[in-house]
Formats: C-alpha cells, structure tokens, sequence
C-alpha cells in the first residue's frame, strides 16, 4: 500500500484552520476554494466536486475535536483502499501545520493521488495567507 505524506505550512492560527477542515461540507468554500468547486453532504458522506471534473464520495470515519485530527475514506469502484486523516498543529503563535495521510491501493494510482494533494495543499496555502480577507 502507497503512503502519501504531505506536512503542509499555513499562514493561519490552528483553531481557525481547524474551523474549515471540520465544516465537512463546505471544504469547497472554506478549506480548498478552486481545488474543490463543490461539495454535498449526504448522511455521513460528502460528494465532492474538483477542479479537474472528478467526482469522489468521502466518508467521514472520525472527527476528533480534541486532537483537531479528522479521517475519512473514500468510496469508489476505481480504487481498493483509500483512506486519509488530516490533523492541525500549532507552529509558533499564529501559524499552523496541516499534516495530510493518504494510504491508497493499488499503488500504481498514488502518482495521481500525490499530485491532486499537491494542488490541494496550494490551494490551501493561498486560502490561509494573511492578505487574503
């Protein structure tokens, strides 16, 4: 199985990164605006809508306030496992770091998948600078 670990630096304080990332239905407004163009929520689901037209359904498997960590799987026929947790940590008084794992089978799609983290972790950047109101 393919792990994909991304340490992402945001120029934001962990409780308000932690805000967007456990607003489960809005991570097209409020997490990955342009990565994300649209989000649905459906019981404990998202269908979430990229930027480059593909479709995935997310399953939320835990939220844990405490530790700002959130997991989720997602469900499709193209892929054998995937699965991901996203947990916010404070670096100094007013930045945050996002570390995002993904395990993903069959290994020949982690490729894909690091890329689409890649933009999604950018788009998060540009969500979380200080100048963007």
């Amino acid at each position: 199985m393919a792990s994909i670990y991304k340490d992402i630096s945001l120029d934001a304080r962990p409780d308000d990164v932690w805000a967007a990332v456990r607003d489960y239905g809005a991570v097209h407004q409020r997490l990955a605006p342009g990565f994300v163009t649209d989000c649905k929520l459906d019981g404990d689901s998202r269908i979430v809508t990229f930027a480059n037209g593909n479709v995935a359904r997310e399953v939320l498997v835990t939220m844990d306030e405490a530790r700002k960590r959130l997991v989720y799987a997602v469900a499709s026929e193209r892929v054998k496992q995937h699965s991901a947790s996203i947990q916010i940590v404070a670096d100094g008084d007013n930045r945050s770091r996002m570390i995002w794992i993904t395990d993903v089978l069959p290994n020949e799609i982690a490729p894909y998948i690091d890329g689409q983290m890649e933009l999604g972790a950018a788009a998060m950047q540009r969500n979380f600078r200080r100048d963007a109101a």
